[in-house]
């Protein structure tokens, strides 16, 4: 048998096919009859499929007529096929057109019909509004505050229904002064179910103001119960600080003393007690309402904070401004803070110093803890909700963040000023080189000292304002190095005239005077000894010294405020905004107010995302800023 699969191999090489059989004969046979018998067998093989060839090429050509037949039926068929389909199109297309005729009366049929049946019940809704009318004063008198909220809300559905038509003008006016009433009616229950945590009745209460569209009144009726005991929380402060004084006033040794306010409490002490009975306060409230109202105790609570910041709003800021006098005894003295100062309501002398701005970034700190403990509590809310309760706990510090680029430039102005910058002082011969020495030490001595000066600075914008301030921070470092720079320029002024090279080879400047002082400084360059001289060029080549170290001082300084930068703007890309920001001016991240934000957004709400939210101007005025430090 021989394997027919390589001669149908379009790659098929006689010669090979010949090499590779004359391999497999068997090595005690001779090659001569090995080629025979395989000659023998390929022209067998070819016989037969010369014959099989013949046989099917004889019953193929036996085929053919009737394949021709079976073709020409299956023509004919084709043709008949076509002719009926295309009779059948025709009665399709005629069929159609009469269909488009019936379909659009059909379609006028039903638009009546419907106009009509908004008509009827128009009719019945305005016959309903006339019968509700005339009975929804015995409802109010049978005392029944369900039944009267169901006639008012089916009252409110027929005046909807009816539209804007003069007959029922009245109606609509009594619809209001109705509402009104029954809200009036609930607000006395509904109060005393909030006080007394009457969770059965004040849920149908609730369901009564819902029915009439007063959310509102619930909300302004929840917040009134518990703002005033939130109000002590606050007084509490001024009560023990009375009770204190009287004690004081009693106790004859203070009195002795002069010491007036031994048992007196700061502030500082008190607010962290005050934020933790709040906290306590809010967190049993939100527990609460989450039985008594599953639906709005996500923003009835946060919105119990908010009216209770804005009401203490203006005691706050008093408060926290006393604070910060408090911790110099000039300005707790006379009762001010920063506010007064800057306001310039003070004595002569009395400036804003480092610790008035420390003791309120302690202040601050205090509400920052606060807030992200609300944060937490109240992670269920709307992100917009979240943000605007984080704007009223921050509300009181605003005020004087917004003026915190003139504190600043206050403290720093003030600290610069007082540096030991005094210029040269003229010495007798043989002093001058000494008092030169002493002048570019001083000169070299202060440069780190306003470098750790402007740090504090950068450290107090990010404790206090999180950053947002950063372009009034900017600006105020600016004046005060220019403020540095002009104080030793003036000193290096007052060196010419130690080291006698003022007023010498001007020859623009030929007045009798300025001659005068000429000779008089060159008789005390003549008078000057070898060692002095040589003890004022080695002053004179410490002043190099003094430029270097302010050179690369700055530039460290200008390193580590870029990074600063670069960090407020990294952390500030991560912020969720859902405001009217201008998305190409900025590297927030913008999303719809609708969208829920992941935690990861939400963990970003920290003191400069809920300042700059509100703020579109103020946040595109922050990132130019931003973008300018990241291309430099």
């Amino acid at each position: 048998m021989l394997d027919l699969g390589p001669f149908s191999d379009d790659k098929f090489d006689p010669k090979k096919w010949i090499n590779a059989a004359c391999k497999t004969r068997h090595t005690q046979e001779s090659l001569d009859k090995h080629l025979v018998d395989l000659e023998m067998k390929l022209q067998m093989v070819s016989e037969e499929i010369a014959a099989s060839l013949e046989e099917q090429s004889a019953a193929a050509l036996l085929r053919v007529p009737r394949a021709t037949r079976d073709v020409v039926r299956l023509r004919d068929d084709a043709v008949s096929l076509r002719t009926s389909v295309s009779s059948i199109l025709q009665k399709l297309k005629k069929a159609e057109g009469t269909s488009a005729e019936s379909i659009a009366a059909l379609a006028k049929v039903d638009t009546v019909k419907q106009r009509m049946e908004a008509a009827y019940e128009t009719l019945q809704d305005a016959a309903g509004l006339t019968q509700l009318s005339s009975t929804v004063e015995d409802v109010f008198a049978s005392g029944d505050l369900p039944r009267a909220a169901e006639t008012l809300a089916n009252m409110r559905h027929c005046l909807s229904a009816v539209g804007e038509v003069a007959e029922f003008a009245n109606v609509r006016k009594q619809l209001e002064v109705l509402e009104d009433r029954l809200d009036s009616m609930v607000q006395p229950r509904l109060m005393d179910a909030l006080s007394n945590r009457k969770v059965d009745i004040a849920q149908d209460l609730r369901g009564i103001l819902m029915r009439i569209g007063r959310f509102k009144s619930l909300e302004m009726h929840y917040t009134k119960v518990h703002l005033k005991p939130l109000r002590q929380l606050w007084e509490d402060f001024e009560t023990r600080q009375r009770a204190n004084k009287l004690a004081s006033e009693r106790n004859e040794m203070d009195r002795l003393s002069g010491s007036n306010d031994s048992l007196a409490i700061s502030f500082a002490s008190w607010l962290p007690s005050f934020y933790d009975e709040l906290l306590l306060y809010l967190e049993q409230e939100w527990k609460w309402c989450t039985i008594a109202f599953p639906e709005d105790y996500r923003t009835l609570v946060p919105k119990l904070l908010i009216e209770t910041m804005a009401a203490l709003g203006a005691s706050f800021i008093s408060r926290i401004n006393l604070a910060t006098g408090d911790v110099v005894p000039e300005t707790k003295t006379l009762a001010k803070g920063i506010l007064d100062i800057l306001s310039g309501d003070m004595p002569k002398g009395i400036k804003i110093q480092a610790k008035h701005l420390e003791a309120l970034i302690e202040l601050h700190n205090m509400t920052a803890t606060f807030a992200r403990n609300v944060q937490h509590l109240f992670s269920e809310s709307d992100l917009r909700v979240l943000m605007d309760t984080l704007k009223a706990v921050y509300l009181p510090y605003e005020s004087f963040k917004q003026r915190y680029g003139q504190m600043e430039h206050a403290i720093l102005s003030s600290e610069i000023a007082g540096a030991d910058l005094r210029g040269a002082v003229t010495r007798g011969v043989g002093a001058q080189g000494i008092e030169l020495s002493e002048t570019v030490r001083r000169m070299e001595e202060s440069t780190p000292h306003v470098i750790v000066l402007l740090e504090a600075a950068v450290e107090r914008c990010i404790s206090f304002t999180g950053g947002s301030e950063a372009d009034e921070l900017v600006l105020a470092l600016d004046d005060i190095m220019l403020q540095y720079i002009s104080l030793l320029q003036e000193t290096l002024k007052s060196l010419r005239a130690v080291s006698g090279v003022d007023n010498i080879g001007d020859p623009k400047k030929d007045t009798s005077l300025e001659k005068k002082e000429g000779s008089q400084n060159a008789r005390k360059v003549d008078m000057v000894s070898n060692e002095e001289e040589w003890s004022i060029v080695q002053g004179a080549l410490q002043i190099l010294t003094v430029a270097d170290c302010l050179t690369s001082r700055s530039s460290v300084f200008e390193a580590s405020l870029r990074s600063t930068l670069a960090r407020i703007s990294t952390s500030l890309s991560f912020s969720v905004f859902g405001s009217s920001l201008d998305q190409k001016q900025s590297h927030m991240t913008i999303i719809d107010g609708n969208s829920e934000p992941s935690l990861g957004q939400r963990a970003a709400l920290d003191v400069a995302v809920v300042r700059l939210v509100d703020a579109p101007e103020k946040a595109r005025k922050l990132f130019n800023l931003l973008d300018q430090v990241h291309k430099i």
